[in-house]
């Protein structure tokens, strides 16, 4: 295995969702191999979509608090010290209805592109670029949904409706620049 080099750990604050994730080992740290970060979720904040990864496990571990977790299809609190692996497909959702902040060790394998993502939601969520969820537009949801599907996706945006809505909306990403916007976050 050939040697890699840490870097600093860097965190990232989505100001519309109060979500902080601190990046324990990034994406280049492990060449790809895995993401780790540590995420906090204020007290009650909002459950994000149903969605899933198709090519990725995840692994979860409360340290502080109480998560909450949609998954196949029921609703679960987990507490401090409780762990949960997500196989890929699995459709699944995760937010704090506790009283007091709640910090989990999350870890994504492989990690491909994870951390670009997180990054343009942050970043557009923190430009005001999002509703109060943290959403972004239909149009700029569907081009990124496209860029990062193999990544991620909607529980609620099967592929084939995903690929004709996007083409539907090719002149749109064209006018607007998407591609470049979105393959340089630091253009949104």
């Amino acid at each position: 295995m050939p040697e890699v080099l840490i870097s600093e750990v860097y965190q990232i604050t989505n100001r519309v969702t109060g979500q902080v994730i601190k990046f324990l080992k990034s994406t280049d740290d492990t060449a790809g191999e895995y993401l780790e970060m540590e995420a906090t979720y204020l007290p009650f904040s909002s459950e994000p979509p149903l969605h899933y990864h198709p090519a990725q496990e995840e692994f979860f571990q409360v340290e502080e608090g109480e998560l909450t977790i949609r998954l196949n299809g029921e609703v679960k609190i987990l507490r401090k010290g409780a762990r949960v692996h997500i196989k890929p497909n699995i459709r699944h959702s995760m937010w704090n209805s506790g009283f007091k902040p709640t910090v989990v060790n999350w870890k994504i394998v492989p990690a491909m592109n994870t951390e670009q993502f997180l990054r343009t939601m942050t970043r557009l969520s923190n430009q005001g670029k999002t509703d109060k969820k943290g959403m972004p537009s239909f149009p700029v949801l569907l081009f990124l949904l496209q860029k990062y599907r193999k990544t991620f996706r909607l529980d609620t945006l099967a592929g084939i409706s995903l690929q004709l809505l996007c083409i539907l909306l090719l002149p749109t990403f064209f006018v607007r620049n998407y591609k470049k916007r979105f393959n340089n976050p630091s253009h949104l």
